[in-house]
């Protein structure tokens, strides 16, 4: 896991600076998302692996100034961006792994992770640790401002059956995790599966 975090913190360190530039264009596909996750005013929401806090704004919105917004990446120059763009303001930002969350058990009502599943290293435990610091019906949204196909055509490759995004791996990767998926979209312009906590 060591090798796969290291990995991580090098591939997106060396991009955190432009991060931003390099997608322009994203943010109302957050908003969007952010929208589908059904915050309600006070809720306490964790973005996990929010690199540069993109999503910040829009859960502060949803939550309200008497809720909980946290930011968690394992990168702090992404961090060291989103401080930068002021998406401190929205939330607090910290430091940390999602395979050992600083969280008490059952805290939060919802997270909230972009691109996130593609860099789990070991995602069902990961998933399922995520599922521990939220309470019984608490809610996931994992999301994509491209979809599956659009963004293996953006990196040059062949879209596979065996992606942990489509839809056949990841409602039983989910459902191993103590999660139920409740909507799965997979279009040119987002990809966002909302699942609920079970239990």
């Amino acid at each position: 896991m060591a090798d796969d975090h290291m990995h991580v913190q090098e591939f997106f360190g060396a991009r955190a600076a432009g991060w931003d530039s390099r997608f322009p264009d994203d943010g109302p596909a957050y908003a969007a998302a952010v929208a589908e996750l059904g915050l309600r005013p006070g809720d306490a929401v964790l973005d996990a692996g929010c690199g540069t806090g993109r999503a910040l704004p829009p859960l502060r919105d949803a939550v309200g100034p008497g809720g909980t917004v946290l930011g968690l990446d394992l990168t702090p120059e992404m961090l060291e961006a989103a401080a930068r763009a002021g998406r401190d303001r929205a939330g607090c930002l910290a430091l940390g792994d999602v395979a050992r969350l600083p969280l008490r058990t059952g805290v939060l009502d919802a997270v909230f992770g972009a691109g996130l599943i593609s860099h789990l290293p070991e995602p069902e435990a990961n998933l399922r640790e995520l599922a521990r610091v939220v309470r019984p019906s608490g809610r996931l949204a994992l999301f994509h401002p491209i979809g599956r196909a659009a963004l293996a055509a953006r990196q040059g490759r062949q879209i596979t059956p065996d992606d942990l995004r489509a839809e056949p791996q990841l409602r039983p990767l989910l459902a191993g995790a103590g999660w139920r998926m409740v909507s799965y979209v997979d279009e040119d312009a987002r990809f966002l599966a909302i699942a609920v906590r079970e239990g």
